[in-house]
């Protein structure tokens, strides 16, 4: 982190050295574009003449709105940082439109667009806003139609060499109808955590094998992830004179916590329906929908699965794991605080753990890399629960992407639209991916550079090239208002957590918050389309007994534990080849 923030600062330096020539005449464009290019952009799947041919498209493109001042925002990640210090100060000296990339807590991205979406007051031009929100912006008729602009108002303002078949989270910003409404800038999932060079000791070996009768390696299964979790925790207990422990996790009573859960954590143990990118009908959040896209419910007497066993096993476990095998501060921690914590060297593996981490786990002093700067971690996809089926989603995709409301007046709106493409073009985006590792274009993925880089990255550049990554998804459209209802995860979730009430009776509440701002939504006329039409209450037991999610629960939920060797899992894992 130290290292990718010097380099921020030497690169927004080195633009704002150039911005005299913020306002200089076109037929200066072309040097400054090749100035650009050879100073700052030198990593990019292009020749250096197509990024400068680009670059000068850029600039004409933005004739029209030059000296004009806008305003985006976005998230405190180190990859939007990059596009503040660096990427909106090239493009202003490119361009002559003077970009102020705000960055601001992701609460308050949320809560900014949820009150320009409603009073219709501009307040920023363009947002970098996570693609969890798809389904409210495609219900509530304010949020511009990509597609249709690219082919309308933009049709002379958006990048010939764009290229979205190129983007590797595109159908996760795109609505039932086929049309795109956010177009990514960034993207992380959530992974499985471990301690390589642990796991390859063969006194560990050793000793799981005699303890529980199979062999210490990547789990596939939640089984074999909670007697890891014990292992490390009771049967290890030190390492090098260190206290280790098996899990790591967060539990604080904060906006995050939602994350935590929401973040298809249900999912992972198998309680939607299989069908990506989403689950069909019952979705990550236990949301069923009908075939009209028009949410339904989300208790199970209503047909959803927020509140079924599948649920219920899902969060006693993350209860359980977190009071047993977690740090005790642990569940006092918030997800910013807890995320670097694996980097501190006592953790032997966490289920749930986000890859925008990854550059916290990468300094050469850290006690989780050895003397030659490589990571003594791996990651690798997270362990399936019982509930789960093939053609499930296994885990969760962060894309933050681009969106524009149409209460942004037009010519802002436009000159957010270029920016927004410059942030994703082919001339900066390899550079970008390098120093956020958050990776939007698939030519990017699979660079020189990034082969290079992967031996550092203990997996990451792997599991991005792995066909099976799109297995990994964000929230769904069935979700039809995320900034109202997603803080019904944290706040209804968290006295399960802390122990004051059973994960049942908080899945029960949850459930029952969400149908209740469904059938709100719904008597109040807000949406132009896919608005919920829940389903009359009956016996939860007819919809458990129904083919599909919301599912019965098993007589056996935790199953022999399973695991595979980390090597040989990732040669099956690539063995597919280049994505499809």
């Amino acid at each position: 982190m130290k290292a990718t923030t010097m380099r921020l600062s030497l690169l927004a330096a080195g633009v704002m050295l150039a911005s005299p020539a913020l306002h200089a005449d076109n037929h200066d464009a072309r040097a400054i574009a090749e100035r650009l290019v050879d100073e700052h952009f030198q990593n990019s799947t292009l020749s250096r003449e197509a990024q400068i041919e680009e670059l000068m498209w850029f600039a004409k493109a933005a004739e029209p709105y030059r000296d004009m001042e806008i305003n985006t925002v976005a998230e405190g990640l180190t990859t939007h940082i990059y596009e503040r210090d660096v990427l909106a100060e090239a493009f202003g000296e490119l361009t002559g439109i003077d970009v102020t990339h705000n960055i601001i807590g992701e609460g308050d991205v949320v809560n900014n667009m949820q009150t320009q979406m409603q009073s219709g007051r501009n307040i920023y031009d363009g947002y970098v806003n996570d693609s969890d929100a798809i389904g409210t912006h495609i219900r509530y008729g304010t949020t511009i139609n990509i597609s249709n602009a690219m082919e309308n108002e933009w049709a002379d303002v958006t990048l010939p060499t764009l290229d979205l078949d190129d983007f590797i989270g595109l159908q996760y910003g795109t609505g039932p109808d086929g049309s795109i409404y956010q177009l990514p800038t960034q993207q992380f999932a959530n992974l499985y955590w471990f301690r390589y060079d642990w796991f390859q000791r063969e006194d560990l070996q050793n000793q799981f094998r005699d303890i529980y009768g199979y062999d210490l390696g990547v789990p596939t299964n939640w089984t074999a992830y909670q007697d890891i979790a014990e292992f490390f925790t009771e049967h290890v207990g030190e390492i090098d004179g260190t206290k280790v422990y098996g899990h790591m996790d967060y539990g604080r009573r904060d906006p995050s916590l939602g994350w935590r859960f929401h973040d298809s954590w249900l999912s992972m143990a198998g309680m939607g329906s299989p069908g990506v990118p989403f689950g069909n009908p019952v979705d990550d959040w236990g949301i069923r929908v009908n075939e009209e896209s028009q949410p339904v419910g989300a208790s199970v007497s209503r047909g959803g699965a927020t509140n079924s066993p599948a649920s219920v096993f899902a969060v006693t476990k993350m209860v359980d794991w977190l009071e047993k095998y977690a740090p005790p501060e642990a569940s006092g921690m918030t997800f910013g605080e807890a995320g670097p914590v694996p980097a501190q060297g006592n953790i032997a593996q966490q289920m749930f753990w986000y890859t925008a981490f990854t550059a916290d786990m990468t300094a050469p002093d850290l006690p989780v890399t050895d003397d030659e700067g490589n990571p003594k971690w791996r990651m690798a996809p997270s362990p399936t629960g019982p509930y789960w089926e093939e053609g499930m989603k296994v885990g969760y995709q962060d894309v933050g992407s681009w969106t524009f409301f149409d209460s942004t007046p037009e010519d802002r709106r436009t000159a957010a639209w270029l920016f927004a493409q410059f942030t994703v073009s082919k001339t900066v985006s390899l550079e970008k991916l390098m120093e956020g590792l958050t990776p939007i274009r698939e030519s990017d993925v699979f660079s020189e550079q990034m082969t290079e880089m992967a031996p550092k990255l203990g997996g990451l550049v792997e599991f991005y090239r792995s066909p099976k990554e799109s297995n990994w998804t964000p929230s769904s459209t069935n979700v039809p208002d995320y900034p109202r209802m997603a803080p019904l995860w944290w706040q209804n979730l968290a006295p399960a957590v802390n122990g004051e009430i059973t994960p049942q009776d908080a899945l029960d509440n949850l459930a029952g918050d969400m149908d209740s701002i469904m059938a709100r939504l719904a008597r109040a006329s807000v949406f132009e389309t896919y608005a919920p039409n829940l389903n009359e209450e009956r016996d939860p037991q007819y919809w458990l007994e129904q083919p599909g999610s919301p599912k019965a629960k098993l007589a056996n939920e935790m199953p022999q534990g399973t695991t595979v060797p980390y090597d040989e899992m990732m040669e099956a894992w690539m063995a597919a080849g280049s994505r499809e």
